[in-house]
């Protein structure tokens, strides 16, 4: 079993392979780390220079193949989970202070210099046009694809390392597998709850991962577009379970701004395995999942 850690889209990732031939396992391990760096390159907003800060700061831009299918991706979520799940939140979460990477807002501590600003609209308008791969955006409307596109790019490395045997990829809990039963471990609030993962993928969204404090306010990165502002639900953390990490970072965000008794319904509604861990510490196990 090979093992090989990195740091990537703003958090510690994890490549594993059981391969047959190293020197072949060793090149794939090369590969799948190139493409979520390069996929980074793509995706990020803290980076000037990816195609995704040239989109935000012109509006309309012919695009690469993988933002325009990212991008179609955050809008069809958008379109199915009723605006809970919205690409369009950029500005919102700059306005609650998440304006820089997240080293270097948790870096500032309680400056009252950086106060947030008011809350942001959300649910602007995005155009695709997929035969020219151009997308325009609104005026004043940016895209965030944050946790997106980390699960795609999760899946990307997860397909480069399956060519060659049973392999897991780990982004910060973002999670997909291939090829074998893997352990998988989840915080219930007072103690762990393993999965066996096999061909599929599992994704968290919480609260108290990337969380800031400003004055005297507290502040996180899961912004509900209903209000333009970090939510303010009854959920601590939601992780679920998809066939990609892509359609899971979709459902457990989505989950999560339901709230806990509407989540519950939708898990099961669904028949998606979710674990749903509420502020006052319980956790309830959804969509098949025991």
């Amino acid at each position: 079993m090979l093992r090989r850690g990195f740091h990537a889209m703003g958090t510690d990732c994890e490549l594993f392979l059981k391969a047959r031939s190293r020197p072949e396992a060793l090149r794939a391990m090369d590969e799948a780390q190139w493409e979520v760096r390069r996929l980074e390159s793509i995706f990020s907003r803290f980076d000037p220079d990816s195609e995704l800060s040239e989109l935000n700061r012109r509006g309309m831009l012919r695009v690469g193949p993988e933002l325009l299918e990212v991008v179609d991706l955050a809008l069809a979520a958008r379109d199915r989970t009723g605006g809970r799940f919205d690409p369009t939140v950029h500005d919102a979460l700059v306005a609650a202070g998440y304006d820089r990477t997240f080293e270097e807002v948790s870096a500032e501590g309680r400056g009252d210099d950086h106060r947030p600003s008011p809350a942001r609209r959300c649910a602007g308008s995005v155009r695709v046009a997929r035969r020219t791969r151009r997308i325009e955006l609104d005026p004043g409307v940016h895209l965030d694809l944050g946790g997106i596109a980390k699960g795609y790019a999760v899946d990307r490395a997860a397909d480069v390392l399956g060519e060659l045997g049973p392999c897991l990829v780990d982004a910060g809990g973002d999670i997909a597998a291939r090829g074998r039963g893997w352990p998988i471990g989840l915080d219930t609030g007072d103690g762990t709850l393993t999965l066996e993962l096999g061909d599929g993928a599992v994704a968290t969204s919480g609260r108290d991962r990337r969380h800031w404090t400003r004055g005297s306010e507290g502040f996180h990165h899961i912004i509900d577009p209903a209000t333009g502002m970090p939510s303010a639900g009854d959920l601590l953390r939601v992780s679920a379970v998809a066939a990609t990490a892509t359609e899971a970072e979709v459902r457990a965000k989505a989950l999560f701004l339901a709230g806990a008794e509407r989540a519950e319904r939708e898990a099961n509604a669904t028949a998606t395995p979710a674990l749903l861990v509420t502020l006052d510490g319980r956790a309830i196990f959804a969509g098949g999942l025991a």
